[in-house]
Formats: C-alpha cells, sequence, structure tokens
C-alpha cells in the first residue's frame, strides 16, 4: 500500500509589534496591518549614505504624528505650549534608536512628514516591521528598520532652575 507523505506546512513568522509607551492617555501595541487604519502617505526618498553612495526607495505608511496623536500624548493644557518639552525616542529592534521632538511633526511647528512606513518599493513589511522615515533628511541616519518601541517622554521640566540633583 502506498502513503502519501505531506510535510507540514511551517507556521509563518509573527507578526512585527511596535510598542507605544510614556507619557501617552492611550499606550499600544500595534502592528504593520494596525498602521494601516490611518491615513497612507507616500514618500519617494533619497538617501545619502557614507558609504554606499545614493540610495533611492519608496516608503508608504502613515504620518507619525497622526498616530502619536491617537494615542493622546499628555499634555498640560494649563501650561502654555507644553507639547514643546515632548521627546520621541524610536527604537529598532536592531538596537539603532532616533530621538525626535514634538515640534519637529506637529503641523503648528515644523510640520515634517515623518513616516510609519508600512511598505518599502511595494514591499510590506508586515514581518520586518514598520521603519521611521524622514524624507527631509538628507542622509538616512535617522532611517529606523524594525521599530519596535516609540515612547513618548514629556518630563522634561519647562525651566533649566527647576531641575533638581
Amino acid at each position: 500500500m502506498s502513503q502519501s507523505l505531506t510535510q507540514p506546512t511551517p507556521p509563518a513568522p509573527p507578526l512585527a509589534e511596535l510598542a507605544l509607551t510614556g507619557d501617552l492617555a492611550r499606550p499600544a501595541l500595534l502592528t504593520v496591518p494596525d498602521l494601516l487604519a490611518w491615513p497612507q502617505h507616500r514618500a519617494r526618498v533619497a538617501f545619502e549614505c557614507a558609504t554606499s553612495g545614493v540610495r533611492h526607495h519608496g516608503f508608504e505608511g502613515p504620518l507619525l504624528y497622526d498616530v502619536l496623536r491617537d494615542a493622546g500624548p499628555r499634555f498640560d493644557p494649563s501650561r502654555r505650549k507644553d507639547r514643546l518639552r515632548f521627546l520621541v525616542v524610536v527604537a529598532g529592534a536592531d538596537g539603532h534608536h532616533a530621538l525626535l521632538t514634538w515640534a519637529e511633526i506637529d503641523p503648528d511647528f515644523a510640520d515634517a512628514p515623518v513616516l510609519l512606513a508600512v511598505g518599502i518599493d511595494g514591499t510590506p513589511l508586515d514581518r520586518a516591521g514598520p521603519q521611521l522615515v524622514l524624507p527631509q533628511d538628507r542622509c538616512g541616519a535617522r532611517h529606523i528598520s524594525g521599530i519596535d518601541t516609540i515612547r513618548v517622554d514629556g518630563r522634561h521640566p519647562s525651566r533649566p532652575d527647576a531641575v533638581t540633583g
């Protein structure tokens, strides 16, 4: 009697997860498919790399500002321009980090179109995780791949004499 041997299909790797943490009313754990719920933007980017020259890529994804705004940064409405003291730390699974200020991404200030890319050159990033893309940067040093954490931090005093030691 002949028996048909079939190999079981290995399970697909899990979706990469991104933790929104810090001074937020609604911290969250998001995947690339979750990030598709926000309006999607496209950016053609040319990064000048010291080791490999100019690299051209097309990215798509939501604006970092939109995703963080929906997480509810804990700005103090009684403090004038409180949001200007907030920092945004983006970390990749590979240990790379980038630091931005809230003012960079806020439409009332610099309004930089910073993306949380869910795709690069038409390839989805579901398993690899989203990428931080700053189209306005000439070099790609703040480009973070495989983002696993974004921390919003507003614990910085508004006056230098408020620092205690």
